[in-house]
């Protein structure tokens, strides 16, 4: 299955605009806590959500601080929650690890995904295993994007 036109979810924060800066409270910097994330569009035949958090400008690539699936399908993902089962991030963590940029200006990617099922996913699962076992399942994307500096 694979994404048609007119099924784009739209995804926002209350506390930043997309390509704007994230406060530092949601980084490695502050409270280091996932900012509300809500979710609009979801198609009615959406079984779960699912969200990844990464960071492109890494320096080794793309760095991934938060993924989590069977998320139950609804607008929003409240602040310092965690609605589904959390894989292992970057760090080797299960759990949100905000934006810490080594050097210079990063873009944090918070990507949510409509799925047309619940997975059956190890909490061991890592990024690129979670896009596996989803790619044939996605009906619907979205996409905010964040900065930080350090």
């Amino acid at each position: 299955m694979s994404v048609t036109a007119g099924t784009t979810l739209v995804i926002k924060s209350p506390e930043f605009l997309d390509n704007e800066f994230i406060s530092s409270k949601y980084t490695c910097d502050g409270v280091n806590v996932n900012p509300e994330i809500s979710i609009d569009e979801i198609p009615k035949n959406t079984k779960s959500l699912a969200i990844i958090l990464d960071d492109p400008d890494a320096p080794n690539g793309s760095f991934c601080h938060w993924i989590m699936w069977n998320i139950t399908p609804k607008n929003s993902i409240k602040e310092n929650s965690a609605p589904g089962i959390q894989g292992r991030n970057s760090f080797g963590e299960n759990k949100y690890d905000g934006p810490c940029p080594p050097s210079g200006k990063h873009h944090y990617h918070f990507k949510v995904y409509a799925l047309n099922t619940k997975l059956n996913l190890l909490v061991s699962t890592d990024k690129n295993e979670l896009e596996k076992a989803m790619k044939e399942h996605i009906i619907a994307r979205g996409e905010l994007v964040g900065l930080y500096k350090r």
